[in-house]
C-alpha cells in the first residue's frame, strides 16, 4: 500500500475543519436534563451567556437558544445544510412556510440556494428522564451556476437511509450508514435516497459521499477506493479509544485525510469505533462567506445582504424565531407546498400523535 494513503492526521476541533467541497462540520453532543414542560431544560440557567451559549456547563448547551436549546430563526444563503440527527428531536421550521420534526437517524437536507430563513430547535419532551441530543450538521457548498436556485426542503427518513452491515473472518462487525453515495459493496437493489436536485451531490460525477461507520471492538473492514481520480475524502474518527488505518495508529480522536483513489483497511480497537466520511470532487471555485451566505465574490455577499434586507428571504411565517411543534413526539414533514408526511415515534421519545404545525401567514 502507498506510503502517502494517510494524508494528514488532525486532531478534532470546534467545529471540524473541512475540504471543497464541504464548508463546516460540526458534532453537537449534549446530555440534556429532564424538560421544565416547557421545552426548556429544568435547571438553572444562571452562569451561562443565554443567546451564545457554548461553553458546554453541565455537559450542554442552549446555543442560541433563550428558554429552549436551539438556533432560532436565521438566514442563508448559496450552501446547503445535511443535518444528521443520531439521537433526540429537532424542530425545523423556515420561511417556506415548511416545518418539520425528526431526530433518532432522520436526515435532514436543505438547500438554502437563493435564500432561506430557518429555526433549528431542541424541544426536550421527556420531563421524567433526561434528553440527550446528538447531531452532525454538514454545509455542502454550492457551484457557482446552482447558488441562486430555488430553496428546497428535503426530509431522508431513518427507516428509508440505506444501511450495510458486514462481518470480517472473526465475526466483528462493521455498520455502514449511506447518507449520500452508494453503501460500499451493495448491489443494484440497494439505491442511495436522492439529494436535493440543485446539490452539488446530484452530480454523479462529484462522487459525494456522506457515511457514518460503526465499528465493533477488534473490527477490521476496507474502505473501499473512491470512483473520481480527483475525490477528496476525511473520515471524522470521533468515538473510540484507537483505530488503525492503514496500519498507522491513531490513538486520539481525529480527522483523517485519505487518497482517496486507494483502499484503506481499518482496524478498530477495544471499544467500538465510530466515524463519519466526508468525500466529494472539489467543487474548485473561489468561495467568499461572511457568517450564513457563501458566494463567490464579496460582491455577491453585498447583494446578498441587501437582499435578506429588502426581503427578508420571504418572510417569517412563524409567531415566533424559536417555533416549538407541540409535547407530542410524533416524527413529521410538512412542505411547502402542503404535503405532509407522518413517521412513527421513536420509542424512547414517547408516543405518536396525529396532528403536525400548520403555515402560519
Amino acid at each position: 500500500m502507498p506510503d502517502d494513503t494517510v494524508l494528514s492526521v488532525q486532531p478534532l476541533g470546534f467545529p471540524w475543519e473541512t475540504i471543497d467541497p464541504f464548508l463546516f462540520c460540526v458534532h453537537h453532543d449534549d446530555a440534556y436534563p429532564r424538560g421544565n414542560g416547557r421545552f426548556g431544560p429544568d435547571a438553572p440557567l444562571a452562569g451561562r451567556q443565554l443567546g451564545q451559549d457554548f461553553a458546554g456547563k453541565d455537559g450542554w448547551r442552549m446555543y442560541h437558544g433563550m428558554e429552549v436549546p436551539g438556533f432560532p430563526a436565521h438566514p442563508h444563503r448559496g450552501f446547503e445544510t445535511v443535518t444528521i440527527v443520531r439521537r433526540g428531536l429537532i424542530d425545523h421550521s423556515d420561511s417556506l412556510g415548511a416545518a418539520a420534526r425528526f431526530g433518532g437517524g432522520d436526515v435532514q437536507w436543505l438547500t438554502a440556494g437563493s435564500g432561506i430563513v430557518h429555526a433549528e430547535m431542541f424541544p426536550l419532551l421527556q420531563a421524567d428522564r433526561p434528553n440527550p441530543l446528538e447531531l452532525f450538521q454538514i454545509w455542502l457548498n454550492l457551484p457557482a451556476d446552482r447558488k441562486m436556485a430555488d430553496p428546497h426542503f428535503t426530509m431522508l427518513w431513518s427507516e428509508d437511509i440505506p444501511h450495510r452491515s458486514v462481518e470480517d473472518g472473526d465475526g466483528r462487525r462493521t455498520e455502514v450508514t449511506a447518507i449520500a453515495g452508494r453503501p460500499p459493496g451493495a448491489d443494484d437493489r440497494i439505491t442511495p435516497l436522492p439529494p436535493p436536485p440543485d446539490s452539488w451531490a446530484a452530480r454523479p460525477e462529484a462522487d459525494v459521499a456522506i457515511w457514518t461507520l460503526r465499528m465493533a471492538p477488534g473490527a477490521r473492514w476496507t474502505l473501499p477506493a473512491a470512483a473520481g481520480g480527483d475525490t477528496r475524502r476525511r473520515l471524522y474518527f470521533f468515538s473510540g479509544d484507537r483505530l488503525s488505518v492503514a496500519g498507522r495508529a491513531v490513538e486520539s480522536h481525529a480527522a483523517i485525510e485519505l487518497r482517496a483513489s486507494a483502499a484503506v483497511e481499518l482496524v478498530a480497537g477495544s471499544a467500538p469505533a465510530e466515524l463519519l466520511m466526508l468525500q466529494g470532487q472539489p467543487i474548485g471555485e473561489p468561495v467568499a462567506q461572511y457568517g450564513p451566505f457563501v458566494m463567490n465574490t464579496e460582491q455577491q455577499l453585498h447583494e446578498a445582504f441587501a437582499d435578506y434586507r429588502r426581503t427578508q428571504f420571504g418572510g417569517w411565517p412563524w409567531p415566533d424565531a424559536a417555533p416549538v411543534h407541540g409535547a407530542d413526539a410524533v416524527r413529521f414533514a410538512r412542505h411547502a407546498d402542503g404535503r405532509i408526511e407522518r413517521k412513527p415515534a421513536h420509542e424512547d421519545v414517547g408516543p405518536p400523535a396525529d396532528q403536525v404545525p400548520q403555515k402560519v401567514r
